[in-house]
């Protein structure tokens, strides 16, 4: 393993990796289906043909004008009202193979998409979406097929055929129809506004489509439903919310919009952007290379080794005169090695300090050199309860006495603190979610005053207030999931089957077969794991910007569900084996098997696989996944203390070997909070990670995360800071949505003729039994009435 890890520490190159909410069309339709569901696509072309050759005697479906193409569908749509389960589900697969492309009647990949987005949109204009939508609400509830399926010893693809062909028609929709183009039709622009919003809106049984996969999930997971095909209800449910919702470029808009509305100051960058300019630093020296270096000093070697890889920061500090000039700051884990590999400098080699280093000999190609621009990437920002603290402190040593939440007195302060102020607020930065919290303050302080808050209709409302009432069972559900599908985990006879919709009904006899199926679980595994983080991670963004309380119980639930050592142990694995991974053949991925010919698979052509240099869906899961960790600890010392605890330092270093600038700086955000907690050793044998900490990540001028000052003074009460933010969630949620929330304030009638005279419903049989009534609750109880008169 250590051999393995300095290899790949040398030669890892820059991975060429663009994120973005989506891989390409192509590979997001490919990996709904699995290669065990390959044969099911003739299947849906021939009882199309079958179908559809009655109906336009000879001719094919592209040479139809589109009035007879929209006449078939009508067609189509009648008979999905059939009794007969079999007849509708072969008119379903007719459906799913025009949502397909019409495959057969063309001879590239590029017709397929073509015909693919018109028969999609064609299919929406005519209501098909609504008919399975029905269709699906009624195989959920088919308690036959559940009860069946959890007594069976294994499950099988069979047992979930109508569900993966009406979610697989489902899916088409959504994702052709939410991916715009340049050469989209009017009509086109405005069915997918009609979709967006349709799927947004509490249309379906009163609730948003969302709700109905999340009851999906959650039916899966306790156990009742174990046939539910869980790759495609997570993807459908991800892209679901990612239309309805938005995208990251999207998000960062609504950012803006929602500054300007509060009239905050404008961002002080783009976030999306500045990520895409950054380049990706070398990894750390392993701990197979510093023993190698320890050795060569013993034998009284001062000079650098040839072999350690120059880390990019060294060419921008070339001339730095405190950069030790042999190579003994190379980083380690203390866990890894001895700490005598680390060592103080020696007094009588200063003068080798100060001395300009010689030039690196030229090991690397001149194209990998990195020249980093002058400047930070980032703006520096500072809150303003770091301003208030810093005045504070500085009142108590200057002057004796604090003045509170006071930022602008100055008095009796010296002249170098006036400066510092100066350039504090110069850098502030007042946060959508700052401005929330206190409006909520006062909300809750002044019910009747304020009055009634209005509360825009947005997706994501909607959304929240839908998941609300069962929103811990959907966290855990997903969580469960993201178990289950983890690289790292270990299967128990316990744990939830993901595997039903991947499974044939007759398991593999030959070697090929084993092979091939060993790919297409493992694939399966990790599209559901890309499907999970991606979801995950735009709740969070979505709620965040919603409103910070909807984001902070959701973050809460993840927490209490055990989130941050699950996401820890994901990437307690060889992070470089997995984002290279070659779990997919290519001649198999739809749309490339249904156009060309199918060539004869080799078990060496499978060992091969594709020639791509890292898997984009594994390198986009580790990005969320970090994402995911970072939303839950920022500014949280309690959820901090739990990555210290759970020794994630090492953990968290190893994934710096991936060489992309993105996944480095999520790495480095989580190190820096917790670095003033590793101790002073972690630091001096870390410097190479706590440069590229200062070069990449965003500085808050006045925070010590370098130096760990005040270890001891904070103590790590984790219970009592989420109690008292579980106490301010639970206050907006009861004001916000608690109808019967004003039951103290509302007026009391004290007038006796208006109350005797308020009308009253009762119930239809209610004079039948009123002599009885009376006689029970009237004339039989015994009334005190000279109890009125006396003191309570």
């Amino acid at each position: 393993m250590q051999a393995e890890d300095m290899e790949s520490s040398m030669e890892s190159p820059n991975l060429e990796f663009e994120y973005g909410d989506t891989d390409t069309l192509t590979a997001e339709l490919s990996e709904l289906y699995s290669y065990t569901e390959e044969p099911e696509f003739a299947l849906n072309r021939d009882y199309f043909e079958e179908d559809f050759r009655s109906h336009a005697r000879g001719r094919r479906w592209i040479e139809l004008t589109v009035e007879e193409q929209r006449a078939y569908v009508m067609r189509l749509l009648d008979a999905l009202e059939v009794t007969d389960r079999d007849k509708r589900l072969k008119v379903a697969r007719a459906i799913l193979y025009l949502a397909q492309g019409v495959f057969d009647e063309c001879d590239t990949e590029v017709d397929v998409l073509h015909w693919s987005r018109h028969n999609v949109f064609l299919l929406y204009d005519m209501g098909i979406f609504t008919a399975l939508l029905e269709l699906l609400s009624m195989e959920i509830d088919n308690s036959q097929a559940c009860s069946s399926a959890v007594r069976k010893p294994a499950i099988s693809l069979a047992d979930s055929t109508e569900l993966r062909v009406l979610l697989s028609i489902m899916y088409l929709m959504v994702e052709t129809i939410r991916v715009q183009t340049e050469d989209d039709r009017p009509e086109w622009r405005a069915a997918r506004e009609a979709f967006k919003n349709e799927l947004g809106s509490p249309l379906y049984n009163g609730e948003p489509f969302a709700l109905l996969l999340f009851t999906m999930v959650t039916k899966f997971c306790s156990m009742n439903a174990p046939h539910f095909p869980m790759k495609k209800v997570l993807l459908l449910l991800w892209k679901t919310i990612l239309f309805t919702l938005g995208g990251f470029e999207e998000l960062q808009e609504m950012k803006v919009r929602g500054r300007e509305r509060l009239n905050l100051p404008p961002l002080p960058e783009d976030s999306i952007k500045v990520v895409r300019a950054m380049r990706a630093a070398s990894p750390p020296a392993s701990a197979m290379e510093l023993i190698e270096q320890q050795q060569q000093q013993k034998r009284g070697r001062r000079s650098r080794r040839p072999l350690v890889k120059q880390d990019s920061l060294d060419t921008y500090n070339e001339r730095d005169p405190f950069k030790n000039d042999d190579a003994r700051d190379e980083e380690e884990d203390p866990e890894d090695t001895d700490s005598g590999i680390e060592g103080e400098v020696d007094p009588l080699d200063r003068d080798v300090l100060i001395q300009p280093p010689p030039p690196p000999p030229p090991l690397r190609p001149p194209t990998e050199r990195v020249n980093f621009p002058k400047g930070l990437p980032w703006a520096p920002k500072v809150r303003e309860k770091d301003i208030e603290h810093f005045l504070e402190t500085s009142r108590n040593k200057f002057i004796g006495f604090t003045l509170g939440n006071d930022i602008e007195t100055l008095v009796g302060l010296p002249r170098p603190i006036h400066e510092s102020v100066k350039t504090l607020k110069q850098h502030k930065y007042v946060s959508i979610a700052e401005v929330q919290i206190k409006r909520e303050d006062e909300l809750q302080q002044c019910p009747l005053t304020l009055g009634e808050e209005e509360v825009e209709e947005t997706p994501a409302e909607m959304l929240y207030l839908g998941m609300l009432p069962n929103l811990s069972q959907y966290v855990i559900a997903l969580l469960k999931l993201l178990l289950a599908a983890a690289p790292t985990s270990k299967a128990k006879t316990d744990s939830i089957n993901i595997l039903a919709d991947v499974l044939p009904e007759e398991m593999p006899i030959t070697v090929l077969q084993s092979m091939k199926l060993g790919i297409d679980v493992n694939r399966h595994k990790e599209i559901i794991v890309k499907a999970i983080s991606a979801l995950l991670l735009l709740l969070l963004k979505h709620f965040k910007l919603n409103h910070i309380y909807q984001f902070e119980i959701v973050s809460q639930h993840l927490v209490f569900a055990n989130c941050i050592p699950l996401i820890l142990k994901f990437f307690n694995q060889n992070i470089m084996s997995y984002i290279s991974a070659k779990n997919s053949i290519c001649v198999l991925d739809f749309p490339h098997c249904v156009v060309h010919e199918m060539p004869e698979l080799t078990a060496e052509s499978l060992e091969a696989g594709d020639s791509n240099q890292f898997c984009w869906r594994n390198l986009f899961s580790c990005i969320n996944l970090l994402r995911i960790l970072n939303k839950l600890t920022k500014w949280k010392h309690s959820r901090t203390m739990m990555l210290v605890v759970f020794k994630s330092a090492p953990i968290l270093k190893r994934a710096l070997k991936v060489k992309q600038a993105m996944m480095q700086l999520y790495v480095l955000k989580l190190l820096k909070i917790q670095t003033k907690y590793l101790g002073r050793q972690w630091r001096k044998s870390n410097m190479k990670t706590m440069s590229a900490i200062y070069q990449k990540v965003r500085h808050r001028l006045n925070d010590d995360w370098a130096y760990g000052n005040d270890i001891d003074a904070r103590p790590w009460d984790f219970q009592a800071e989420e109690c008292a933010l579980r106490e301010s969630i639970e206050k907006f949620n009861s004001r916000r949505y608690d109808r019967n929330r004003n039951g103290d304030f509302t007026p009391v009638d004290n007038c006796l003729q208006s109350v005797l005279g308020q009308r009253v419903d009762l119930p239809e049989d209610f004079h039948y039994s009123y002599e009885m009534w009376l006689e029970r609750e009237v004339f039989s109880q015994p009334i005190q009435w000279e109890g009125l008169l006396q003191n309570p």
